[in-house]
């Protein structure tokens, strides 16, 4: 059975939970043209008051468990809106404070039993995030935020089936934010965007905090970015940091589009800020400084990328999906293949089977390549990047029919998917009969 036809019954879900919502939510939330405005009283620092009343309490109560689960969740809410890996390293000592305190049933705390799954997640070790979120579904297997744990591990190791599976339970169980931002994704995978956006102007309207609305903006935004929108993009990303100004992905996605649409002094200045609030963004940034003729201020970005993560590397978290990405890109073609190997072995993922086949390819090795990116565009999603890559291999193949459809696919897709590799496709497409 194909991958589309098994997702159907999610579908059902999904569909489920957006009438559950319409009879439940207000009616002026639902209309998709006109997104709904930042909710008044909110504060951009609620998340920083949060943690800050989180510590106090607990320097008063310091066996509380459930506080100290708390905090570390709040930690790494920090680290999602400013990509700072500084915070899962207090996050994980939070966590490990509730997890040493006495329960009254003997068993440790639920709520950090699963933070340290989603903390697993963020750090890329997606095996471990699996085995805590099992730990926590065999002790409370109705806790559904175990599920989006399960989820997200599934995902970034390329069980896509058991992804859709696990969401269709998280569906069921609690239709909410959490599950709909997942459902949309797979969606997006799925290569169905609009059914994407629906799902998540249905989560934007759910009420939660600031961190949690100005998330799912941003996932807006990237979702029309993807789909070759940087207008309806840059008022998403825009919406994102009204709610949270902190937000670092929004920032660094409002410079993108705004690069697209040739606003490139407030992208620079957006970039500077994004880039000085986190390391996370210096490659795109230099990117762009690059196809702007700034080569010493994109190598000076590349620097601060490379210095970075020998910093990971010597505390033990190399992370070689971004490090074979930029080398196959900027630095060394064997090196990416070398590290790009190493994270397939860990996970077999859509976005590692094109970074893969792109490094392979750079490297010279351009039928193992075509296999790769092959699979990687298997799952029926729409990426500009990854048919870029299948059309330049094609091209060095000598398939220039194959070449062609590839590179006009990313074109239709996304004609902004990157300053190099648009300008490239647009080269190739214009010598290729």
């Amino acid at each position: 059975m194909s991958r589309v036809r098994r997702l159907l019954p999610l579908l059902g879900c999904v569909l489920l939970g957006c009438v559950l919502l319409a009879l439940y939510a207000p009616e002026g939330l639902l209309r998709r043209d006109e997104p709904p405005p930042v909710p008044a009283g909110w504060s951009p620092y609620d998340l920083a008051e949060s943690i800050e009343a989180a510590q106090l309490r607990l320097r008063r109560h310091p066996d509380d468990a459930a506080a100290w689960a708390s905090l570390g969740n709040m930690y790494l809410e920090q680290a999602r809106r400013t990509t700072d890996t500084a915070y899962y390293q207090r996050a994980q000592g939070a966590f490990e404070r509730s997890l040493r305190q006495p329960t009254g049933d003997g068993e440790p705390y639920i709520d950090a039993t699963i933070g340290m799954g989603a903390l697993a997640n963020a750090r890329h070790d997606f095996a471990g995030a699996l085995r805590w979120a099992e730990r926590a579904r065999k002790a409370a297997p109705f806790r559904w935020a175990l599920y989006g744990v399960l989820t997200d591990a599934h995902l970034e190791l390329g069980h896509y089936g058991q992804a859709e599976t696990t969401l269709r339970r998280m569906l069921d169980g609690h239709p909410d934010l959490a599950s709909f931002t997942r459902a949309a994704r797979l969606e997006h995978l799925h290569g169905r965007p609009g059914p994407a956006r629906d799902l998540l102007h249905r989560a934007c309207a759910i009420p939660g905090d600031p961190a949690e609305y100005a998330f799912c903006r941003w996932q807006l935004g990237e979702l029309a970015w993807n789909n070759g929108d940087p207008r309806t993009a840059l008022a998403a990303y825009t919406q994102a940091l009204a709610a949270d100004p902190e937000h670092a992905p929004a920032r660094a996605g409002k410079a993108r589009a705004e690069a697209a649409l040739g606003h490139i002094d407030q992208a620079l200045r957006d970039y500077a800020i994004a880039v000085a609030r986190s390391p996370s963004f210096v490659i795109e940034y230099g990117e762009l400084l690059h196809h702007l003729g700034d080569g010493d201020g994109a190598r000076r970005q590349y620097a601060v990328f490379t210095a970075q993560h020998k910093l990971l590397a010597a505390n033990g978290d190399t992370d070689n999906l971004a490090m074979g990405m930029f080398e196959a890109d900027h630095g060394d073609a064997d090196t990416a293949v070398r590290h790009l190997r190493a994270e397939w072995k860990r996970r077999q993922s859509v976005e590692v089977a094109d970074a893969l086949g792109w490094a392979l390819h750079q490297a010279g090795h351009h039928t193992e390549a075509a296999a790769y990116t092959a699979r990687a565009d298997a799952l029926g999603g729409r990426n500009a990047l990854f048919a870029y890559h299948r059309g330049e291999i094609e091209h060095a193949l000598g398939h220039t029919a194959a070449a062609r459809a590839h590179l006009t696919r990313a074109m239709s897709i996304n004609p902004h998917f990157s300053p190099a590799g648009a300008t490239r496709a647009r080269a190739l497409l214009a010598e290729t009969p």
